[in-house]
């Protein structure tokens, strides 16, 4: 037999009910929406300070800026930072607390070439996109390259072309090198080898030194490489380690009538320290910050003034340039969802203080690119003089050629 029809009052009840659930469904639908979009960083804060807390100056000054204009598809962005104290493990363990715990749409940051490279394998097997902000490794993009991963600086290829260029015009044909034994430095190494003995091969490689990163004992090594005696040196050495293998190769002499190439070390962060003992006629690449006038960099320098007191480093514009690309990526993704964001950043353009600079599709490696001159020493302190910007996409092989080195997916 048919139910009984409920009761008048019953039935307002249910409506009542009905849309109560209604309208706390479209409420919590937009408290979602209006959740902020979660970027998840990991960064080597307590290992490299010389460089990251420049570069977390130049991501706060981003994401202020973003937000100020209105955020990322109607809704503020939150940066959520962890210090991986240049240890994988560490890095991969703040990487599943930011993907698992903290939700967060990407992963952006580090620092050394062997945690980028943990993280980034990382960001493969759990799927997330990853953006590498500072490791220079090739093997982030190329042999070990994957689909959710890119990368910002100009790699260790990419650099050594520059310096290359250089190096093949002096006259030396006897060559040395001193170098971080880790992933870094022994790539940076390789690629230089290649890349200047193709433009020379004349050259002969007599000597190298590979002293562990962060605990150079610079007197051995100064030692033997000046019984090699090359005609000229390739240093990778950064930070506190080639303060002291400056001072130790200027006191014996090492550097005297050498040609010495030496990747980053026109970075303030490292050149600054040093003072007036900067090494004088050193080739390098580096951040010569008081001599670039473009308009993009002036707009840069002034906001990051104004905010921090202070004159930027290369970590300022890494930091600041990393999460422009990332709030790029979303804004054209139109989403935070993985594939979209790796169909969006394949190709895309990105504002920097350095210029306009793309993200290949073929490799994922940013075209940006850095200055090369060599070192004077002004007003009690080091300098870059006669620097010039080199464009990143000119320093690059071809893309269909650079995505043949990768993997295939």
């Amino acid at each position: 037999m048919p139910a009984p029809l409920a009761p008048a009052r019953s039935r307002r009840a249910l409506i009542a009910a009905g849309a109560l659930g209604l309208l706390a469904a479209l409420a919590g639908g937009a408290a979602r929406a209006q959740e902020p979009i979660r970027i998840g960083e990991i960064n080597s804060y307590s290992t490299i300070p010389a460089f990251t807390e420049p570069y977390r100056k130049g991501w706060q000054l981003a994401l202020e800026e973003i937000n100020a204009n209105g955020g990322l598809l109607g809704r503020k962005v939150e940066v959520i930072s962890k210090d991986d104290a240049g240890k994988p493990a560490d890095a991969i363990t703040a990487a599943n607390e930011l993907v698992s715990s903290d939700k967060v749409a990407m992963l952006m940051g580090t620092f050394f070439s062997h945690v980028g490279l943990a993280v980034s394998d990382f960001a493969k097997q759990k799927k997330v996109f990853f953006l590498a902000a500072e490791p220079l490794t090739d093997a982030i993009v190329w042999d070990k390259g994957n689909a959710y991963t890119f990368r910002l600086r100009p790699s260790n290829y990419m650099q050594a072309a520059m310096l290359a260029e250089e190096a093949a015009k002096l006259p030396a044909k006897k060559w040395a090198s001193i170098a971080p034994n880790y992933e870094y430095g022994q790539s940076a190494v390789a690629v230089f080898k290649k890349l200047l003995s193709e433009k020379r091969p004349d050259i002969e490689w007599v000597a190298e030194q590979w002293p562990p990163q962060g605990k150079i004992d610079a007197g051995p090594v100064v030692q033997a490489i000046a019984a090699a005696k090359p005609d000229a040196i390739l240093n990778v050495t950064f930070g506190p380690d080639l303060a002291k293998l400056v001072r130790e190769g200027t006191t014996r002499g090492l550097f005297k009538d050498r040609a010495v190439v030496s990747f980053l070390t026109g970075e303030p962060e490292y050149l600054d320290p040093m003072k007036d003992e900067a090494p004088v006629g050193w080739i390098v690449t580096g951040y010569p910050w008081q001599y670039i006038d473009t308009p993009a960099h002036q707009a840069f320098l002034k906001a990051y003034q104004a905010k921090f007191g202070d004159y930027p480093r290369l970590g300022s514009i890494v930091g600041y340039s990393t999460l422009k690309a990332a709030a790029a990526i979303i804004a054209k993704a139109g989403s935070t969802d993985t594939d979209k964001l790796i169909a969006a950043a394949k190709g895309i353009s990105v504002d920097t203080p350095f210029g306009t600079i793309a993200f290949r599709a073929g490799d994922h490696q940013s075209t940006l690119g850095a200055f090369v001159g060599s070192i004077a020493v002004k007003e009690g302190r080091g300098v870059m003089e006669g620097a010039v910007y080199r464009d990143g996409a000119l320093y690059l092989p071809p893309e269909a050629d650079a995505a043949k080195l990768r993997p295939a997916e």
